[in-house]
């Protein structure tokens, strides 16, 4: 699988994160960092591109050698990141495509302009075969606070799947949260999972990763989202305190955790 994501030292999120998920589900990611960070598990404290041409001569190098049956894309942050991105997507059409909109840090940093959000917007979601935001990115890359509009303009700009995470949405007292996965802009199936308590560092990262494993090993899309589901579920219900900020998914758990 090939991923592009930004690198969090943490090994809470990004790049850490999708490698972590993806072999411990019995697949094997090649990497291309599109930034490194600086952050902590509170927040992200500054992000600094990757060379957009070191990134073109990563893949190339890679495609020479591998294949690849799914694209991951994570944290983008910079317009000739994105036109990498673009280029690698469209040189293979037949390979489905999962992205997580990474527009804001958990601790509430802001990781993407107007500029770069216009731009993903026309030039990756036409390339989207899963688009995993939770609302408010959502509300952001549509351009409107309506769901059932927002589904529909990311549809047509040509996103064929959205599988939409509800954590940020519901009120903290709830004690479930829903996702829901829409296809052509209409709601075609829906989980519920049973809130956990606290704040997570990676979560979304470890979803998107999982969606993508399972699409390359030949899942529907409905299928690789519950699947996904229940193997982030699985990482929070474990996770870890490394830090003092958000817990972090526990992906590879040891043989006496996995057994607790």
């Amino acid at each position: 699988m090939l991923v592009f994501s930004g690198h969090d030292p943490t090994g809470g999120a990004g790049m850490v994160a999708d490698v972590e998920a993806i072999r411990a589900q019995q697949c094997w990611p090649v990497t291309v960092p599109t930034a490194l960070t600086v952050q902590d598990s509170r927040d992200v404290h500054a992000v600094y591109p990757v060379d957009p041409q070191v990134m073109a001569e990563q893949v190339h190098c890679i495609e020479q050698d591998m294949s690849f049956q799914a694209i991951k894309v994570g944290l983008v942050s910079s317009l000739e990141a994105i036109t990498v991105i673009e280029q690698v997507c469209r040189r293979h059409p037949e390979v489905p495509v999962v992205i997580d909109p990474v527009l804001k840090a958990g601790g509430g940093r802001e990781l993407s302009s107007d500029t770069l959000v216009d731009a993903f917007r026309e030039r990756l979601l036409p390339l989207v075969t899963l688009l995993t935001p939770n609302h408010l990115e959502l509300f952001r890359l549509a351009g409107t606070p309506d769901v059932d509009d927002a589904l529909h303009r990311i549809y047509r700009q040509g996103a064929e799947h959205v599988l939409v995470t509800g954590t940020d949405h519901a009120p903290l007292a709830d004690r479930v949260v829903r996702h829901q996965l829409y296809t052509g802009g209409n709601p075609v199936e829906s989980w519920v999972w049973s809130r956990l308590p606290g704040q997570f560092h990676g979560s979304g990262c470890t979803l998107a990763a999982s969606c993508a494993v399972w699409l390359a090993r030949g899942e529907t899309v409905v299928s690789s989202c519950l699947l996904a589901q229940r193997y982030t579920w699985q990482t929070l219900d474990r996770s870890l305190q490394q830090g003092g900020g958000q817990a972090f998914p526990n992906r590879c758990p040891t043989e006496q955790e996995s057994a607790s």
